[in-house]
């Protein structure tokens, strides 16, 4: 007699696209998922209705994979939904995991938002006073819109989440790993991050390093960089010091700075601020005129040490919005 079949969804929140893309990059085994599960809804890939979850059965899902922060009304509307229907619900990339890049939208508020977009865009009608509205009237039928919210939010804001999968995407290994170990039952306490490691993306960083402090920071283009040294030495910012591991080191093997998408390292509490010391600790001077030359030549600051996890951090947002 075959097994039953597990019975997942996936979906989407204030997302790219690019962590369902993660999952169709595990090649060939995603017809080993199409074995070993039923697809109830994936937006992405296959037809499924939202009225179609709405009308299973409480935790008639064994699993759901929920990409994407929380930005508008329907977001959370599923997330709360799919957190009724499912048995385990994975918060599946940054977005989800921390708020992501949606979440440096909290640097700002909705009313600013919707003037850029809407307003002021290039692209818009000069003169142009139109802005979407949760309702609006059109030939005696009400168009309806998700409402817009204020500030973004991280999935765990909004309800409880049994595991996380972090990473702008997650690495199609890791997705692949995690489905496995899911589906055979080999799980880690609740509330445990899954395909990562427990230590930081330097440890895994084949580039040597030397404790040499700098005198500047350069963008990747403006340096021909050594391909063997660490980055972070050559003045190129890296985040690796305080983001877990579980990446494969993509990012700093391609020449470029870790930019932080797998969270927080192990023992860390905000990215961001650790990441302050992590410079003040690389930086090649005492004088603070000096160091405030050399600081300016950094790329927006709280851009880059929040760029995946502002609404998880300290910070969460400004005050303005």
């Amino acid at each position: 007699m075959a097994a039953k079949k597990l019975q997942i969804a996936l979906y989407w929140g204030a997302a790219c696209g690019g962590c369902d893309v993660a999952v169709l990059d595990t090649n060939e085994f995603i017809l080993d998922v199409a074995a070993l599960a039923d697809i109830r809804l994936w937006p992405i890939a296959v037809d499924g209705k939202y009225e179609d979850v709405e009308a299973m059965a409480d935790g008639e899902l064994d699993l759901t994979f929920f990409n994407g922060a929380v930005r508008n009304s329907e977001n959370e509307h599923l997330a709360k939904l799919l957190r009724r229907k499912s048995k385990l619900l994975v918060a599946f990339g940054s977005c989800a995991h921390m708020g992501g890049i949606p979440g440096l939208a909290n640097l700002t508020n909705r009313e600013a938002i919707f003037s850029s977009i809407y307003l002021q865009n290039p692209s818009i009608e000069p003169g142009n006073k139109k802005i979407p509205h949760p309702e609006t009237c059109l030939d005696d039928h009400v168009l309806e819109l998700p409402q817009f919210y204020k500030r973004v939010y991280k999935l765990a804001d909004i309800v409880p989440v049994d595991y996380f999968l972090p990473g702008c995407p997650p690495a199609p290994e890791q997705v692949k790993l995690s489905i496995l170990a899911l589906a055979g039952g080999k799980l880690p306490s609740k509330g445990s991050t899954i395909g990562a490691a427990e230590r930081n993306v330097c440890d895994d960083c084949q580039r040597s390093k030397s404790e040499k402090k700098i005198k500047r920071f350069y963008r990747p283009y403006e340096i021909i960089q050594d391909p063997e040294k660490c980055l972070l030495e050559q003045g190129i910012v890296c985040m690796g010091p305080v983001t877990r591991s579980g990446c494969g080191v993509r990012c700093p093997e391609s020449g470029m700075g870790c930019r932080g998408c797998y969270g927080p390292a192990p023992d860390v509490l905000d990215q961001g601020t650790k990441f302050i010391s992590a410079l003040g600790a690389i930086i090649d001077s005492k004088d603070p005129k000096e160091i405030a030359a050399i600081i300016s030549g950094l790329p927006d600051l709280t851009s880059t040490l929040y760029r995946f996890g502002l609404p998880a951090s300290f910070l969460q947002r400004s005050l303005k919005s």
